[in-house]
């Protein structure tokens, strides 16, 4: 598929060629950002045509009707649909479509795409952005290009020079400190009808912490993160723990009907995610998650597409659980889509190794670096799966999160939605960071029955 780049895209990519694997990027180069770049290295400017405006920092204040802990009030509840993409006038978008958009809306009639204005909102805190900043002419790619050294914390290559560092953007973006939140998963049927599995989650983040002093940070250690099942009662009380490095995973598994807390190392790239009824991997997760060494990675361009943007109403508590499933997708009425440049990634299997995806095309948000599409194929070069992110910008802290992410089989006619939190009173409450509480042994004392 022909692939439209932008300028600064075509000479990124040009430069990848003539550049030692592993350099980082010229002084002159870094000096960029904060300037006809942003902090996280996207084109401050908007787009020739208008259509997508310049950065002026992001949203950074919350507004009046905001209550700390909630659901985030929408700060562009007043937008107003510009058009409306669907089977009948595909051809007039196609350009600023993914294929997995695409199939979409061939295969599925009722599916269609509600195009908003393009609001940049995403915005990081301060000290991020100082982080990532400094990374552009320290941080570099380890000699084997599975993992990266020369910083602690903030997008390490914001000039990125391969698909590798794009993505490894996207692993370590900022994604808030010590906290907590409920949410649930539904794996719908073809006809429509799903159980609802409840979680409770609560993550330690260890890389870029903006909080913790220096001796509460292990040092390669991206994140600690706690998944346990509240409902429904066949599953209930089952806990999993994950400790997140740079260059490694550690994951245990509590299960109650044997009151005993396992090593899980299954937990990790093609295998199935918890509860998810074979329709998403483990890797499968937040777009992508795990270890990068059985891809070869490539950084194709930037793209104007179409991509989940801004998604108060889909995640708020306006509307319910009921009112966002449907069969064969989520409700269409309630999504909203705007026009943003995302980088192209390209992920192809390496001889020798194994997963159920041969190939993905990842499509990365330039201000946030967040993967907002991904198309999935399979063994046989089939368009499989399809995934997008729908996103809002937590504007209290800030930082742009994942707010529900819909993963679709073309093929089953199903698709699972992760991060339900319709109904939930409360969306993200800040938490102590208690190393104890995220080791084996106080997995085994929060396991109950």
């Amino acid at each position: 598929m022909y692939i439209k780049m932008t300028m600064l895209a075509s000479a990124l990519v040009l430069a990848v060629a003539a550049a030692p694997i592993y350099a980082q990027v010229s002084d002159a180069e870094a000096a960029r950002l904060g300037q006809d770049l942003t902090p996280m290295g996207a084109e401050r400017a908007g787009n020739e045509a208008g259509t997508i405006p310049a950065w002026d920092g992001g949203l950074t204040s919350a507004p009046a009707a905001h209550v700390p802990g909630g659901h985030y009030a929408d700060p562009f509840a007043d937008d107003e649909i510009l058009f409306t993409i669907d089977a009948s006038n595909l051809d007039q978008y196609r350009e600023n479509l993914a294929p997995g958009q695409i199939a979409m809306l061939e295969t599925y009639p009722t599916w269609k795409m509600n195009v908003y204005p393009t609001r940049r909102s995403a915005a990081f805190p301060q000290g991020h952005y100082d982080q990532t900043m400094a990374n552009a002419t320290r941080a570099s790619m380890s000699e084997d290009g599975l993992t990266f050294r020369g910083t602690t914390g903030g997008i390490p290559f914001p000039i990125p020079q391969s698909g590798a560092e794009a993505i490894w953007n996207h692993l370590v973006r900022y994604r808030g400190e010590s906290y907590a939140m409920n949410w649930s998963q539904a794996a719908v049927t073809r006809t429509g009808s799903y159980t609802p599995v409840r979680f409770d989650y609560e993550y330690d983040f260890h890389y870029g912490s903006l909080t913790k002093s220096e001796d509460q940070i292990e040092p390669g250690k991206i994140a600690n993160f706690l998944q346990t099942v509240t409902a429904p009662a066949r599953l209930a009380g089952q806990i999993l723990l994950v400790h997140e490095y740079l260059d490694s995973r550690q994951a245990w598994i509590y299960n109650p009907g044997q009151r005993r807390v396992r090593l899980a190392p299954q937990v990790a790239y093609d295998n199935p995610g918890t509860a998810a009824d074979g329709l998403r991997t483990n890797d499968d997760f937040v777009m992508y998650n795990g270890a990068i060494d059985r891809y070869d990675w490539e950084l194709v361009g930037k793209r104007e597409i179409y991509v989940p943007y801004n998604s108060y109403k889909l995640v708020g508590d306006t509307i319910s659980m009921d009112d966002v499933l449907r069969a064969g997708h989520i409700s269409p009425e309630h999504a909203r889509y705007e026009l943003h440049r995302v980088w192209v990634v390209d992920a192809t299997l390496k001889d020798g190794t194994s997963h159920l995806y041969k190939r993905r095309t990842f499509y990365l948000d330039e201000d946030s670096w967040m993967v907002l599409v991904v198309d999935k194929y399979d063994n046989r070069d089939q368009l499989w799966r399809v995934a997008e992110q729908h996103n809002i910008n937590f504007y209290d802290i800030p930082m742009q999160y994942p707010a529900l992410e819909v993963h679709h089989d073309l093929q089953s006619g199903r698709y699972i939605a992760m991060g339900l939190r319709n109904d939930e009173p409360r969306v993200y409450r800040p938490t102590d960071p208690r190393p104890a509480r995220f080791t084996p042994a106080g997995l085994r004392g929060a396991g109950t029955r």
